[in-house]
């Protein structure tokens, strides 16, 4: 039996700042909307003949949201009439006005995949937190993760995403993309990213994960033998990928040691992924082809990077 809704409804006696509405709240003090709309507004319609676009803020708005909550068109469009924060941060009043709908939602994200903004928004994102003195060092961890995709051949076209492809790790087969991404050493940054299909070599992107200033380097055994290769892209760079430390059943245990030591600097790569697959549910792929999902995964890592320095931007100066 549903519960008839009273005119007091809304204006509650008792109620608590949830910790999405705190999220939002922190989202919404830092992110730089001003310049991130100016940077998209020479790709967005204006008014003219026809219905008339809604607010590009708002649009900007509901992109992100889709983004931390890993949300596809439809659920964002549910989202927005369920949830009070989410219509708060979005400014969206049900009095004045409907939310944008899924067509509507879908479109916009097709907006900035076909004008490739997701790039420019990660680059915009790391000017931000230099001119707020977050700056990238000259340390960088480098590492790569698998975001597994649909193997299923029951839709339209009968077949898996022909932009994907099977990797196996350790015992294990996987199906997918790889998100590639540079980490700066002190801050936890990400610098840079690269999206590949799974059976790429973490090695192959070593060069397009270095800024070319670097001192150190850090990153897994994946990267082992890449000294060429840093001498050409880093020259200044020294080598602290690790080192297989077992040949032929024998454990080199002065070669393990300094893994483990050098595995303390390299661990906070981790923290990077655990915000992208964990926190914002980025573990599978949403969208068929590479090319749209390379777009979430850079735009991703924008928001990412605004996450783990939040405090430090939050900080009175």
């Amino acid at each position: 039996m549903s519960k008839q809704l009273t005119l007091g409804e809304g204006f509650e006696k008792y109620g608590k700042t949830t910790k999405r509405a705190q999220f939002l709240s922190e989202m919404d003090r830092l992110i730089p909307w001003a310049e991130l709309c100016e940077l998209i507004a020479p790709a967005y319609p204006t008014a003219g003949n026809g219905r008339p676009p809604r607010a590009l803020e708002t649009m900007l708005r509901i992109y992100f949201l889709q983004q931390w909550f890993n949300l596809s068109d439809p659920a964002a469009e549910d989202a927005l009439y369920d949830s009070v924060s989410m219509r708060r941060f979005v400014g969206v009043d049900l009095s004045a006005e409907s939310a944008p709908d899924e067509t509507t939602i879908c479109r916009f994200r097709h907006l900035l995949e076909r004008h490739n903004l997701g790039g420019a928004l990660f680059e915009y994102v790391l000017e931000y937190l230099e001119g707020n003195g977050i700056k990238v060092g000259r340390g960088t961890i480098v590492d790569a993760s698998i975001i597994s995709a649909p193997s299923s051949t029951k839709n339209k076209d009968q077949r898996r995403d022909p932009d994907m492809h099977q990797t196996k790790k350790g015992n294990q087969w996987y199906f997918g993309m790889k998100a590639h991404i540079g980490v700066d050493s002190r801050t936890k940054v990400i610098h840079a990213v690269v999206a590949t299909a799974a059976n790429v070599h973490d090695s192959v992107c070593l060069p397009d994960l270095l800024h070319g200033g670097e001192t150190k380097v850090w990153g897994d055994s994946a990267y082992q033998g890449q000294a060429g290769v840093l001498r050409g892209r880093a020259p200044q760079a020294q080598d602290l990928t690790n080192r297989r430390y077992r040949r032929r059943g024998e454990v080199d245990e002065v070669e393990r040691s300094k893994n483990r030591t050098k595995s303390t600097v390299r661990a906070k790569v981790e923290h990077a992924f655990l915000v992208i697959k964990r926190i914002f549910g980025f573990a599978k792929t949403r969208y068929r082809g590479l090319e749209k999902n390379a777009h979430r995964l850079f735009v991703t890592c924008a928001l990412a990077n605004l996450y783990l320095v939040r405090r430090r931007l939050m900080q009175p100066t």
